[in-house]
């Protein structure tokens, strides 16, 4: 017997068990460690006295692997893994990838598209009736009729597509028990109705009372405008203070979705960091190379949950919240330590984050009894006067996980949310951070420089990042080090139009930036940028928004942001005579590109013969790192 969950009968059958409570079915490979939903829902459901058998990555083509446990006692548990299945097959140009870092040996191709539907599908067509409850990011941010970029239309929720019972929004850790406990308790999973974070399926007639109701999925389907609208009653009702049931009827059915679950206490959330985890992937997996996806997060530590920064492009908001939970000093501590008795510690803690490293309370004081604020941010396009600014908390903890034992240092890779450190008028973590904390570089988003796109984005303005920008540089200049900003920059998203792309790219120049690698739009399900992308309507204002569709423009918004590249030299050259901008064409200073081979620059002079491309081109050292969504 190891200790991680039983992966077959014969593990099983080992700890005295011929019939699991639950099987898991996951699109990715078994990976013990709580930067895992599915490893923290098994874990948890275990000290609850649940028995769960894992079945990773099963070969949907046959029932053979459906089988392997037979019928479980209460129900499958159905997810894709950490994130959307669609979104690990393919880039946002909708070209298939090649590596998975969710599989062993970063192999692709070893869950099917849209996992989770497909799942269910088998499981039924199997077991019958066996209640199927689903989870995770696939699920959770496709629980509405949402539209689906890959098919470019608007499918219906999840639960109908998949043939689902029960669909757990959000964190599961409460729904889930509380799920649990009622399937043991002999309750049919269709009389199950009344638990937060979970969504099902109905007749009209019983719909409940006092719901707030988005237009059906056959008009937000027909109709752009009823999309917006749909997606804006989403958002406005996802808050576990004062969020309604939401309710969307399909056909001869309504969709209703509870209010949020609450969130974890901090006692809640430092017990989920006492459960077993082998804090590995499954060693079955060691003759493929093992599974990459845990190298970022083998000796990092995740410290909050929830973020109130509340970008339109991110799922943050509509899986986990906008409210923060925190784990207690000493669980992070008595992790860090622990951390330090693996036998591969090198003496660095890679990072000590969340969704955004430096969030460790509420926005302001009256969202804990009256919720966050409805179709409002928090920090853009500029802070809340209400807003709190405090990092003495993070502060300290980041001062005793320095102090500990092996320990040589401790790195903060996850988001930095440069506007909220800005407001804080005490820059003593400002100048903490830059002294300790960076491993040479340090990633921020500011995303783009045009204030029209970046407000679109729900970001702060551009002087924000440039005002953060030049005090980082004054610090690591008088401390005597080398280390740079690491911009995260977007192209294509809704607001951009090619003007904006070409003001970018100027920016980029004038900043002496090279990004090698840049993030183009991905409308993921779920998202408000993905709404404004498909209906072309902010849902908040209802007004028209630009949308930059065609792959012909994309690729040329793309393009801008590596301008310095010879193999795009053609396309920008063809985008900035169309936008009328010649002026940035040739060998001046100001220019992007040079002008085309034998033919003259906009001053009139021959243009100069490009090198060779197996000449190397000096870069700037602050490179952007960006790997595709």
């Amino acid at each position: 017997m190891t200790g991680f969950l039983p992966v077959t009968m014969e593990e099983l059958r080992e700890r005295g068990i011929e019939q699991p409570d639950f099987v898991y079915v996951c699109g990715d490979a078994y990976v013990d460690h709580p930067s895992f939903g599915a490893a923290i829902i098994c874990r948890l459901l275990e000290s609850h006295g649940y028995s769960v058998a894992m079945l990773a990555q099963p070969d949907w083509t046959s029932d053979t692997d459906f089988q392997r446990f037979g019928r479980p006692r209460l129900a499958f548990l159905v997810s894709a893994g950490n994130i959307d299945s669609m979104v690990a097959h393919y880039t946002s140009a909708k070209k298939k990838r090649s590596d998975d870092a969710y599989s062993a040996g970063n192999k692709a191709g070893k869950r099917p598209d849209r996992a989770v539907t497909v799942y269910c599908r088998k499981i039924r067509s199997i077991f019958g009736d066996i209640p199927i409850l689903i989870g995770g990011l696939e699920a959770s941010l496709r629980r509405f009729a949402h539209y689906d970029y890959w098919d470019d239309s608007v499918h219906p929720s999840i639960l109908i597509e998949s043939g689902a019972d029960i669909l757990s929004f959000g964190m599961g850790e409460h729904s889930m028990v509380e799920l649990a406990d009622l399937l043991r308790d002999g309750v049919p999973v269709h009389e199950i109705r009344d638990v937060r974070g979970t969504c099902y399926l109905c007749e009209p007639a019983d719909t409940p009372c006092g719901s707030a109701e988005c237009p059906p999925y056959e008009q937000v389907r027909d109709s752009k405008e009823a999309y917006a609208k749909a997606c804006r009653i989403q958002y406005d009702q996802q808050d576990e203070v004062f969020g309604k049931r939401v309710i969307q009827r399909h056909g001869k059915q309504m969709l209703v979705q509870n209010p949020p679950a609450l969130s974890l206490t901090q006692d809640e959330f430092d017990a989920i960091y006492t459960l077993p985890f082998m804090r590995t992937y499954h060693p079955m997996y060691e003759a493929e190379g093992g599974v990459p996806a845990i190298k970022e997060v083998r000796f990092s530590i995740t410290h909050n949950r929830g973020c109130f920064g509340f970008c339109n492009f991110c799922s943050i908001a509509l899986h986990q919240g906008r409210r923060m939970t925190t784990r207690s000093e000493e669980s992070v501590i008595a992790e860090a330590k622990y951390l330090t008795t693996l036998p591969d510690f090198k003496g660095y803690l890679h990072d000590v984050g969340g969704p955004t490293a430096n969030f460790r309370h509420p926005s302001c004081e009256k969202q804990i009894k009256a919720g966050l604020c409805k179709g409002r941010k928090c920090l853009a396009p500029e802070p809340c006067k209400n807003l709190t600014v405090d990092h003495q908390e993070y502060l300290h903890l980041l001062r005793k996980l320095r102090a500990l034992p092996k320990i040589k240092r401790v790195f903060i890779r996850s988001g930095i949310r440069y506007d909220y450190l800005m407001c804080d008028k005490d820059d003593t973590f400002f100048r903490e951070l830059v002294r300790y904390h960076v491993s040479g570089q340090l990633k921020v988003a500011p995303e783009h420089c045009s204030n029209a796109v970046l407000d679109q984005m729900g970001k702060p303005h551009i002087e924000t990042y440039k005002a953060f920008q030049k005090r980082f540089y004054e610090l690591t200049k008088s401390m005597g080090k080398e280390q740079y900003l690491v911009p995260y920059l977007m192209s294509s998203h809704p607001g951009s139009t090619m003007k904006d792309a070409i003001a970018l790219a100027c920016f980029l120049k004038a900043e002496g930036l090279h990004p090698e690698q840049v993030q183009d739009f991905y409308p993921t399900p779920g998202t408000i940028s993905t709404c404004i992308f498909y209906t072309g309507l902010d849902p908040y204002t209802m007004q028209p928004v630009y949308v930059p569709r065609s792959p012909k423009e994309k690729a040329a918004q793309r393009a801008m942001l590596q301008y310095f590249k010879p193999e795009n030299h053609t396309l920008i050259r063809a985008a900035l005579m169309k936008a009328g901008r010649r002026d940035l064409i040739g060998s001046g200073a100001h220019c992007l590109v040079p002008a085309a081979q034998n033919s003259k620059s906009p001053s009139g002079r021959q243009k100069e013969k490009p090198q060779s491309k197996h000449i190397s081109r000096q870069t700037n050292h602050k490179k952007t790192r960006r790997s595709h969504q």
